[in-house]
């Protein structure tokens, strides 16, 4: 029997035995095979998102370590205190971003470019109040609303105020009259922003905020047209954005007459010529400051005829200033204007002349899905924008986000815009977080910061590592947006790499400071 093979017993036990370490065996296998496949997504995943392709040094993981630990660590404490502040509105969120190490590593990196703010909206206007409007010679009326209009004159001007505007008032003997002075330039300088301790509640909806948010621009030309301070404007600006380690702008602006203390006006090319020398003079003081360019706009709800003037003004500034001026571009509310393709023929007039406009086009700033103003994204692309400006509703396109991608054609993401605007309230939910998740081209700017209560592209910057990018986002991510703020610039081929070849040791420098970080 012992020879002959097991016995009827022993083949009774073996088969459930089998049987079991069969079982176990499948089991161990697919258990492996699980955490093989769960391995191998993750690693494509990282490597889809923005950045997720891009190589890092040594000394870059090692900063890279620290900036996550302490990213972790935020979303750590988000998650025991439930109060995040990518979620929260970033009227409410701001203090709290302020106390953030990881925003404090965002203000200190070297952010490469701004490619989408707005002439006035780019400086604090702490200045605006507390500085210029106590400056001799500025008088101002009231509407019947009771809104400011402001000029300055001397002598006093002879010209009745805009219709519909009190009398004429001189801002210094006003205030001799006001009581409490602090309080009124408090009240002054809200009138001058967006921000609001409820603004839920005093922003019902997008109609509400876009009033508000235009009569700003309204409420505060007269002083910032104003040749002097025009020129300290710009300036100041430049060195906000600076001291935020931004080194190169590229500034949406409307170039509306500039007037002197007489009455004197300035034309566009007076006024581009201002931009170019107050750049230059900047950065002769400041040698790794790269520049500006202008993006010459008018007003999308403006009529065809109208446009095509604007068009013709564009190619002529274009044409006289080459290196200053870098396209064209249509400004204002989406839903509330005209949109691209109803100004079609206007935009199609450089090409028909053989003369090359580039365009950086508003597009997608909604959320009207399908609507005629979504297919503003639609005709962007088209009509050869060179970049799209917000491009909100992209991830709803797929053929729009496919050609963008193929043509290389990046979005300009405005995430506190987007915010504050009502276009969105949790920035965990923006549209572009899918976008960001497969490494479409995009760059990140700060659209208007001053009248959100913003300062430079760091908070910016600091809602998009957090909030749109995730968890997941990382030194890679920002390493790739801030390469991509040089790669989709107007800037030449030359101008770029010279700007790049600046950036790097910025870079390598912020990069040995984090890197030794304790967490």
């Amino acid at each position: 029997m012992l020879a002959g093979g097991p016995s009827p017993w022993s083949r009774a036990l073996l088969l459930p035995l089998l049987l079991l370490v069969a079982v176990v065996m499948a089991f161990c296998s697919s258990d492996e095979r699980l955490e093989e496949d769960r391995h191998i997504l993750i690693l494509r995943e990282r490597a889809l998102q923005l950045g997720g392709q891009m190589d890092l040094n040594e000394q870059e993981e090692a900063a890279n370590a620290r900036l996550m630990a302490l990213k972790e660590k935020e979303f750590r404490q988000a998650v025991r205190t439930r109060q995040f502040p990518p979620s929260m509105h970033f009227f409410r969120a701001r203090r709290l971003i302020e106390q953030s190490e990881v925003f404090h590593i965002l203000r200190d990196m070297p952010k490469g470019a701004a490619l989408h703010v707005h002439d006035f909206g780019m400086l604090t206007m702490d200045w605006l109040v507390h500085n210029v409007t106590y400056r001799r010679h500025l008088y101002f009326c009231m509407t019947p609303r009771g809104n400011m209009q402001f000029r300055f004159a001397d002598p006093a001007p002879s010209s009745l105020p805009p219709a519909a505007c009190s009398a004429w008032t001189l801002m210094e003997d006003f205030r001799k009259k006001v009581k409490n002075v602090t309080e009124f330039d408090a009240r002054l300088l809200k009138t001058f922003t967006l921000v609001d301790d409820n603004p839920e509640v005093t922003y019902p909806n997008q109609d509400v905020v876009w009033a508000r948010f235009k009569a700003i621009f309204f409420r505060i030309a007269g002083l910032v047209h104003f040749a002097p301070v025009f020129k300290e404007y710009i300036e100041r600006s430049l060195g906000e954005f600076y001291q935020d380690n931004v080194f190169y702008l590229e500034i949406r602006a409307r170039l509306f007459p500039v007037y002197e203390l007489n009455g004197d006006t300035h034309d566009r090319h007076w006024a581009v010529r201002t931009y170019k020398e107050v750049a230059w003079r900047f950065a002769q003081r400041h040698p790794d400051f790269i520049g500006i360019k202008l993006i010459f706009s008018d007003h999308r709800a403006k009529n065809v005829s109208l446009i095509t003037e604007s068009v013709r003004v564009a190619m002529s500034l274009r044409a006289k200033f080459p290196r200053t001026v870098a396209g064209f571009d249509l400004v204002g509310r989406e839903d509330s204007g005209h949109s691209l393709y109803h100004h079609r023929k206007a935009l199609m007039l450089p090409a028909k002349h053989g003369f090359h406009l580039p365009y950086f086009f508003h597009a997608g700033e909604t959320d009207w899905h399908g609507t005629w103003v979504d297919k503003n994204l639609l005709d962007a692309l088209p009509l050869n924008s060179t970049r799209i400006g917000h491009g909100f509703t992209m991830s709803r396109h797929p053929a729009v986000r496919s050609d963008s991608w193929y043509k290389d054609i990046p979005i300009e993401v405005c995430p506190i815009s987007n915010q504050v605007l009502r276009l969105v309230s949790d920035l965990r939910n923006h549209p572009v977080s899918s976008l960001m998740a497969i490494g479409q081209p995009m760059v990140i700017s700060s659209d208007d910061p001053a009248i959100f209560g913003a300062k430079g592209l760091s908070y910016d910057f600091y809602e998009a590592f957090m909030g749109i990018g995730g968890q997941e986002a990382d030194l890679r991510t920002l390493k790739k947006l801030i390469i991509n703020s040089i790669k989709y610039s107007a800037l030449t081929t030359a101008e770029k790499n010279a700007f790049y070849s600046r950036w790097k040791v910025r870079w390598a420098e912020f990069i040995a400071k984090l890197a030794k970080k304790p967490v």
